[in-house]
């Protein structure tokens, strides 16, 4: 019985062998491809490139076919049709390219010579029409016939290619008759098709690898980067000189089939030692494919696309349509114009003159961007009845005028003319260049006196100057002409030196970037100084050094400057004040901030300061200000913001801190600015905490600092005060604030909104409070605490 019952009980597990062998005959263990990473506009253009490489040299190529039954007729009709993509670049003829085809399965099969046909057509013909033969993958076999020669050949006297299309599933040694063939100096292409078997074709192929290892499945990037390959050697060549070979990163994925356990499960398992069937735990295994990756560099020609560019504005996207056409998909608000372009013109007068870097610095392509920006710039927004004039310079070590400032018929005369100046080379000459501008660069379009326009100078450059800049550019502004640069980041810090502000600098990240600048050159050809805060109350004092280390004629530039800053506001008594004091050795007020109630006067003010020679000490003119100008009695308004602007060339600024915290503490804001070649310490505590600094190098300089004054001061009046800093209240009365509006509490015998009045003799000698309403009414209200009141 218990024989029986254990004969019973063994087929289950006798059975599990066959089980699990079936499972594993239905596995595909392996699978292969190949994948370029790049992104869809570079694959367009890998497309496009292989239709403008041309191979026309003295060369024998001849295709070695894999028609084993491994491939199937599918896979071999895509290598037929990599084989004829191929043919389209080539020179077919006698004295050139000579092409040939054998196929090989089992047996090597010669399908025509390479001197069998002369003409492109007749070989893509004879390829189309080849037939599918099978067998077995003897890539050994068809190897060993190839070293006799390639039929049909030259005997070595060009150049010989071999291209083998296989899926690298050979049944017999490739090694050997491989090497044989390279050693006899047979280039050797292994391009895969199917799932083909990497370490094979890299077998095959010949050095470098991954110039020569290709994938038939994707014909244009497999053509591009046989034809890439051709053209490090000089056997083909681009219609584009502008093409280039590059390395882009890829990968050859393996699909590999992995087993991994799943769990365990009661299986019946007999003993020997005991006549019994023991339950064991038994592993059940299951299986996943995954990707094994294999990084690697593919190499492919590029050529600029009609969208390099970026033609299309405002949001646009461009659609490459061959090889230099393109059309733009444009917003709604943009489809009615020209790549997407809002309507530009010039409104202004303006004389524009272009100063374009061509030297070696800046590269040919670099160069031809530029041009191509500023023809962009004439077409988008000249017309007939434009006011503005354009000229075009370029320089390297010399200045080229290539079109003088208006001296042009029309606007695709000025492009023509634009297209044909070259590039020069050699040394980064700026500075010298500005020099040459600014006495020759407007030719006869310069004019004088009011009867002359805006003259502005757009200089575009890639490259650090190899000469002085500062004082070239400062010759040009002193000639008043408004200097714009054009550049990426690495030139920010130069061309602010050469436009002497950041505001007049335009930045781009590309060089195709510059294009989308055209509005905002356009904008800042005709933007007019802009004014300062016109609706904003400020109580505004500017505190001149006027010392002898200053200099009179220095002492001049500063006045100029703080009149043309004034004429940035609206001078009156309800929005903006304007006081001026002047220090040297004396501190003198030279009008307070309720003097002068119109711009004009107070103009007229400030040319009239005197100039006081002496030793100068800042800290005692800040103490004057805080005592004597910003004060009630003086004019200043509560609850208006204050500041202080202090011009200085430096010297006496030892004991300003303090006093000027002190400032800064009763909410008044105070900025210095330091004139001198040497930012002086004593200066640098003089700023405060929050490094309220400008620095200028020199006091001609000042004007170019204007801007970055009133966007200070601007700001400034737009902060919040508090209608007790600093005090409205005199002779020592607190300052009390209440549902925004304050008043003053009166001491020792004073009275009045802001304790100026001393009470009269006989009067009782309580306490005085005054309320300030917010329609400027007061209100005497008790005082709450009465101090003595000490009689004379």
């Amino acid at each position: 019985m218990r024989r029986r019952t254990r004969s019973n009980n063994m087929p289950p597990y006798l059975f599990l062998p066959a089980i699990y062998t079936l499972l594993f005959s239905r596995v595909s263990l392996s699978s292969s491809l190949q994948e370029v990473h790049v992104s869809r506009e570079t694959t367009g253009k890998i497309a496009v490139a292989s239709k403008l490489i041309w191979c026309s040299a003295a060369v024998d190529i001849l295709f070695l076919l894999d028609g084993s039954h491994s491939i199937g007729k599918g896979s071999f009709e895509r290598s037929k049709r990599f084989a004829t993509a191929l043919c389209d670049a080539l020179d077919i003829s006698p004295g050139r390219v000579r092409v040939g085809a054998l196929q090989f399965g089992s047996t090597p099969h010669l399908e025509f010579p390479l001197d069998a046909f002369s003409t492109r057509q007749e070989v893509k013909e004879i390829i189309k029409k080849l037939v599918f033969k099978g067998g077995r993958t003897e890539t050994g076999l068809a190897l060993k016939h190839l070293l006799r020669g390639l039929p049909g050949g030259r005997n070595g006297s060009v150049p010989q290619i071999l291209i083998i299309i296989t899926d690298g599933k050979s049944q017999g040694h490739v090694a050997l008759p491989a090497k044989q063939l390279k050693e006899r100096g047979i280039v050797v292409f292994a391009v895969g098709v199917r799932f083909p078997r990497w370490d094979e074709l890299l077998t095959l192929a010949s050095e470098p690898k991954e110039q020569h290892v290709l994938l038939a499945e994707q014909v244009e990037d497999a053509t591009n980067g046989l034809l890439s390959t051709l053209s490090s050697s000089l056997l083909c060549t681009t219609a584009d000189p502008d093409c280039r070979v590059e390395a882009y990163p890829c990968e050859r994925r393996t699909l590999e089939t992995m087993r991994e356990l799943a769990s365990n499960a009661l299986c019946w398992r007999g003993s020997r030692q005991a006549d019994t069937v023991l339950a064991v735990p038994c592993p059940f295994y299951s299986w996943k494919r995954v990707f094994q990756t294999h990084p690697a560099n593919c190499y492919r020609t590029i050529c600029p696309g009609p969208c390099d560019s970026q033609p299309c504005q405002n949001g646009g996207t461009c659609i490459p349509e061959g090889v230099d056409r393109y059309h733009c998909l444009c917003p709604l608000a943009f489809g009615g114009e020209v790549n997407c372009a809002p309507k530009l013109s010039l409104e202004c007068r303006i004389d524009v003159l272009f100063l374009l870097d061509s030297s070696a610095g800046t590269t040919p392509e670099g160069f031809r961007q530029a041009k191509a920006f500023v023809k962009r710039f004439v077409q988008a927004v000249l017309s007939e009845d434009s006011r503005a004039r354009v000229g075009v310079a370029s320089y390297s070590r010399d200045l080229m005028v290539a079109v003088p400032v208006g001296e042009y018929q029309h606007v695709p005369d000025l492009v023509r003319i634009l297209d044909s100046i070259p590039f020069s080379g050699g040394p980064t000459l700026t500075g010298s260049a500005l020099l040459q501008v600014t006495e020759h660069g407007f030719g006869s379009a310069s004019r004088t006196g009011q009867d002359r326009p805006r003259r502005v100078v757009v200089l575009l450059t890639e490259s650090h100057a190899q000469d002085e800049v500062a004082g070239p550019a400062d010759h040009a502004r002193a000639r008043e002409l408004l200097l714009l640069g054009m550049g990426n980041e690495l030139m920010r810090a130069e061309l602010e030196r050469i436009t002497g502000s950041r505001k007049h600098v335009i930045i781009h990240t590309d060089p195709r970037d510059m294009f989308s600048q055209i509005p905002e050159l356009q904008r800042r050809l005709c933007s007019q100084p802009r004014p300062g805060c016109q609706a904003q109350s400020l109580d505004l004092v500017f505190l001149l050094d006027a010392s002898a280390s200053v200099g009179g004629e220095n002492f001049a530039q500063m006045q100029s400057f703080i009149r043309k800053c004034t004429l940035r506001f609206d001078v009156n008594p309800d929005v903006t004040q304007v006081g001026l004091v002047v220090y040297g050795n004396q501190v003198q007020t030279a009008f307070g901030l309720d003097t002068h109630p119109t711009r004009a006067s107070v103009l007229r003010a400030m040319s009239q300061a005197p100039y006081l020679g002496g030793v100068g000490s800042a800290g005692t003119a800040l103490l004057h200000i805080e005592d004597k100008v910003m004060t009630v009695q003086r004019g200043a308004r509560p609850g208006v913001p204050k500041a202080v602007v202090m011009l200085t060339g430096g010297s006496g600024a030892e004991d300003a801190a303090v006093p000027a915290q002190k400032l800064r503490d009763n909410g008044i804001s105070v900025l210095v600015m330091s004139v001198g070649a040497v930012l002086k310490e004593a200066v640098r505590r003089l700023a405060g905490p929050r490094d309220y600094l400008i620095h200028v190098a020199a006091y001609t300089d000042l004007r170019y600092h204007q801007d970055t004054l009133i966007e200070w001061l601007c700001r400034e009046a737009k902060r919040p005060v508090s209608l007790c800093k600093p005090s409205p209240c005199m002779n020592e009365g607190t300052c009390i604030l209440k549902n925004g509006s304050y008043r003053c509490e009166c001491w020792g015998g004073w009275e009045g909104p802001h304790c100026e009045n001393r009470v009269l003799r006989g009067d009782a000698p309580m306490a005085h409070s005054f309320r300030r309403e917010p329609t400027g009414r007061q209100q005497p209200t008790p005082s709450q605490q009465a101090p003595k009141h000490v009689g004379v």
